[in-house]
């Protein structure tokens, strides 16, 4: 949170704690007048969460808001300059840096949409039968070098233009957790540009819940199953322009 402190652009820290405690009583105290701290004991969902500090954010016309995971490392100065490029380029709704693993290997975490094989086919299939399909999916086949304008960016670091998340609907509350961004990039992309930029550069220590947890798993594949419901499993037109635009 320091770091994130640091920031100069920084308006407003939304902290969203849902822990069974405050965090008062977790010696957690608040070090400055612009951390917003709401608990909130009940564990609502990631997308309804972050929807309740993207609402103050456009009630407050806050033009960027970033949704971050803790398990993020990122400068502060990037984060300024980030800030600052959006917005000299407002045909920009949403940005994500490159991203590496703590040992300073890439994660792929610019898509093209998924489709139910690629979802479920990289989980439950051999990693040889999937290989090909991945590196499709993932942009291996693009030069990852230069910016992309891909329909699914990861939610471990969202920086949204705050109307553009708006006027998208923000987060769809119906998932619990894992294809929100999924689902809330590609609105997004519909009438702005969302942007993998790989000038600056953040670390994530992926904990890749889902492949670990048995419970995380099965909310994994409900949630999937809700969004290819909403979208199509085998037939979603919106996907195939998007994919092929790439």
């Amino acid at each position: 949170m320091e770091e994130l402190l640091r920031v100069r652009n920084l308006q407003k820290l939304y902290l969203l704690d849902n822990s069974e405690t405050k965090a008062e009583s977790r010696n957690m105290p608040m070090k400055s007048a612009k951390v917003r701290y709401m608990h909130m004991p009940e564990n609502v969902g990631y997308g309804r969460a972050h929807n309740v500090a993207l609402r103050e954010s456009a009630f407050a016309e806050i033009p960027l808001h970033l949704v971050m995971n803790s398990d993020i490392r990122v400068k502060a100065e990037d984060i300024d300059a980030m800030h600052d490029w959006m917005l000299l380029n407002p045909e920009v709704g949403q940005l994500m840096p490159r991203v590496v693993n703590p040992d300073g290997s890439p994660q792929y975490l610019a898509k093209r949409l998924p489709s139910p094989l690629d979802v479920f086919g990289r989980r439950f299939l051999p990693q040889w039968m999937m290989t090909k399909r991945n590196r499709c999916y993932e942009l291996h086949d693009l030069d990852l070098s230069r910016p992309i304008n891909a329909p699914y960016l990861s939610g471990c670091f969202m920086l949204l233009r705050t109307k553009a998340a708006v006027e998208a609907g923000l987060f769809d509350e119906r998932y619990f957790m894992y294809p929100e961004d999924i689902d809330l990039t590609r609105s997004i992309h519909r009438n702005y540009l969302t942007l993998y930029y790989p000038e600056w550069t953040i670390v994530h220590a992926h904990a890749q819940a889902s492949y670990k947890n048995k419970h995380m798993l099965w909310i994994h594949i409900q949630n999937m199953c809700r969004y290819f419901n909403k979208y199509g499993w085998f037939s979603d037109r919106e996907r195939r322009m998007f994919n092929h635009s790439l």
